[in-house]
């Protein structure tokens, strides 16, 4: 086993960030609310169509280059 020096702010080695970072690129980007009930309704879709797929949820958060294997 060996240590790896990381950044001290590493988002891209946070799969919950990349997984963000798809809503917001794919699914929450420009656009306009009138109400706090339509941010909810929209971001509830995108979390839904996002839980939808466990493949396309393994496949954001998943960078090659930072896995380690055995």
């Amino acid at each position: 086993m060996s240590l790896l020096p990381l950044p001290s702010y590493a988002p891209e080695l946070n799969p919950m960030e990349n997984v963000w970072e798809y809503l917001r690129a794919n699914k929450l980007c420009s656009l306009v609310w009138d109400s706090c009930d339509e941010i909810v309704a929209v971001c509830k879709a995108a979390w839904d169509f996002l839980i939808e797929g466990p493949d396309r949820i393994r496949s954001i958060g998943q960078r090659d280059w930072a896995c380690v294997k055995a």
